[in-house]
C-alpha cells in the first residue's frame, strides 16, 4: 500500500521558516520524480517545487525561487520542502507528490501527471 505522509506544516509569522517532509513507503522512492504542490483557499493547487530522480534538475514556482529549496534522500524515502522568509500569500494545504512515468531526469508541474498523493500539511502564515 502507496502512502506518502506529510509533516512539518504550522502556524508562523511572515518571514519566518518551516520545514516540511514527506515519507514515502510502499514504493520504490529513488525511481519516483516528486513535487510538492499547495492549495489556497479558494485557489487551484498548483505545482511549488519538483525534483528529479537524482535530486537534480529542480523546478520552482516563480513567487517561491529564492525561498524554498525542494530536496529529497533517497536512503530515507523523504522528500523536503524547506521554506525560508514566509509571506501571507503562502498559506495553503502542501501535499507531496509520485509520479512515476518519464525519464530518469523527467518532472513536471501537471498535477493530472502525478500517480500517488499525500493527505496534506496545512501552513498559515499570520502577520
Amino acid at each position: 500500500q502507496v502512502q506518502l505522509v506529510e509533516s512539518g506544516g504550522g502556524l508562523v509569522q511572515t518571514g519566518g521558516s518551516l520545514k516540511l517532509s514527506c515519507v514515502a513507503s510502499g514504493i520504490t522512492f529513488s525511481r519516483a520524480a516528486m513535487a510538492w504542490f499547495r492549495q489556497a483557499p479558494g485557489k487551484e493547487r498548483e505545482a511549488v517545487a519538483t525534483i528529479t530522480r537524482s535530486g537534480s534538475p529542480t523546478y520552482y514556482e516563480h513567487s517561491v525561487t529564492g525561498r524554498f529549496i525542494i530536496s529529497r534522500d533517497n536512503a530515507k524515502n523523504t522528500l523536503y520542502l524547506q521554506m525560508f522568509n514566509l509571506e501571507l500569500e503562502d498559506t495553503a494545504i502542501y501535499y507531496c507528490a509520485a509520479l512515476y512515468s518519464g525519464s530518469y531526469y523527467y518532472t513536471s508541474t501537471r498535477e493530472q501527471e502525478y500517480d500517488d498523493w499525500g493527505q496534506g500539511t496545512q501552513v498559515t502564515v499570520s502577520s
